[in-house]
């Protein structure tokens, strides 16, 4: 083939194979496996990229370039010349991090006995004033192989599994939900998460008493999950070099800025062994850890081979991400305020007056406008230091520069809590992480907002 015709192309094959048990009020909806292997070929033509997303079995081996099929680059080629903007992409690091080893490996237990475990984990959330229970387990498997122009080779397998808990209380016409979940690249260990599936059904019960929380301005306590998740959905959705790029993020031209409090680090790092952890991208670019905002200082973005070429901000490549036969855009990994010093109780009479914001319930963020919505699983009121009675229908919201500046106090009980990113129509495996963290004019949405 003419090398001159294209400046740069990769193969990237994942096979896999997904297992899903669905569970809903004691009955199997759903137990069984998908298997899956496909192919995507890019290719830098004169201006721009060419993409082929084709059968995994049509690349065939790829663990060395002399076996790729050319042709296929060729069609690849083809497609890149129907575009006329001119593309440039970097130089990146090259190297695969080590495969962490798992603590347990699911797939020793069958599809059986995970949903017999399922089936008995259920009965500790049936409780009195408990009306529904669903539970669900994952577990995918992905043997993952990578092959460049620039001489990348890379072959690995993952697995990740995951498992989740909700029950839903009533008492008349009121109805609460309590929800638990847990997802590890080390192997969940279904008999050993009773406990999950209880504590889900007690909160659930208890916030049947909780009172409605009253909404405005007042000092409040992030726990770490939900402060993991505006780490994640504030911070560092912003701070994504595409996004940066497209002008569509309110951290654009803040290199080098004060943004937060000194005390303030927040970091995405794939190369943690969390639930977002990565051992080489998927651009077969080396890992590394960024530092977002380093000291309260907007330090780095976070790019891809292409957003690092357009010059439009300091930071690294590697945090690129696709999902199998997507290419790969720029995406989080494992993103976390770093802790600070103070402990949790004296965070709390820190706060003095206040509320203490627990859990997550989805929201929504603009990172172009640089403002935020989230709603907390519930709440406890913060009277004289001390955490007092429980409250539901509470919220966080406000402005994403304004909120890392009314950052006071951060904990010293880093934590992590995974799940699923989307983005541009492509999820893929995060985790969130944070410790307590002391906002001093927080906006909290209640019963009268």
């Amino acid at each position: 083939m003419d090398n001159t015709a294209y400046r740069y192309y990769d193969v990237r094959r994942v096979r896999g194979e997904a297992t899903h048990i669905d569970i809903d009020n004691t009955r199997i909806e759903l137990a069984g496996s998908v298997f899956y292997d496909t192919a995507l070929i890019r290719v830098l033509g004169e201006f721009g990229w060419g993409v082929l997303s084709l059968d995994g079995e049509m690349v065939g081996d790829i663990a060395t370039r002399e076996k790729l099929p050319l042709e296929l680059i060729q069609k690849a080629l083809h497609a890149a010349k129907l575009t006329n903007e001119r593309i440039e992409i970097s130089e990146t690091a090259s190297g695969m991090r080590a495969i962490p080893a798992m603590k347990e490996d699911p797939r020793a237990s069958s599809l059986e006995e995970k949903a017999e475990t399922l089936l008995d984990i259920e009965k500790h959330a049936k409780k009195d004033e408990i009306v529904s229970t669903r539970l669900g387990y994952i577990e995918k498997t992905e043997q993952i192989s990578f092959a460049s122009s620039h001489g990348d080779e890379y072959e690995y397998e993952l697995v990740r599994s995951g498992f989740s808990v909700m029950a839903v209380s009533r008492r008349g016409s009121l109805s609460q939900m309590g929800y638990n979940r847990e997802h590890t690249i080390s192997g969940i260990q279904l008999r050993t998460k009773h406990h999950l599936a209880a504590e889900a059904a007690d909160r659930a019960v208890k916030l049947l008493d909780a009172k409605p929380a009253k909404g405005g301005k007042m000092k409040a306590i992030l726990d770490p999950e939900l402060a993991g998740v505006f780490a994640h959905e504030a911070v560092g959705h912003a701070a994504e070099g595409d996004l940066v790029k497209e002008g569509s993020s309110v951290l654009e031209n803040y290199i080098g800025k004060k943004i937060g409090p000194k005390e303030l680090t927040v970091i995405d790092d794939p190369t943690l062994e969390q639930f977002g952890f990565c051992p080489v991208d998927d651009e077969g670019t080396k890992t590394e850890c960024t530092e977002i905002i380093s000291h309260g200082v907007m330090h780095a973005y976070l790019h891809s081979k292409e957003t690092l070429a357009a010059d439009i901000g300091y930071g690294i490549a590697g945090h690129s991400r696709g999902m199998p036969g997507d290419v790969p855009i720029v995406r989080m990994s494992n993103t976390f305020i770093a802790p600070g010093e103070c402990s949790y109780d004296e965070l709390i009479e820190s706060c003095r007056d206040g509320i203490l914001l627990i859990g997550s319930r989805g929201g929504q963020v603009d990172p172009g406008r640089g403002i935020f919505q989230f709603n907390a699983e519930y709440g406890y009121l913060i009277e004289n230091g001390e955490v007092g009675q429980m409250v539901r229908d509470v919220s966080l919201s406000g402005e994403i520069l304004t909120t890392l500046h009314a950052i006071t106090h951060i904990g010293d009980d880093l934590t992590f809590s995974a799940g699923f990113c989307g983005k541009s129509g492509q999820s893929v495996p995060v985790s969130d992480g944070s410790p307590h963290i002391l906002l001093s004019d927080a906006i909290v949405g209640g019963s009268d907002v």
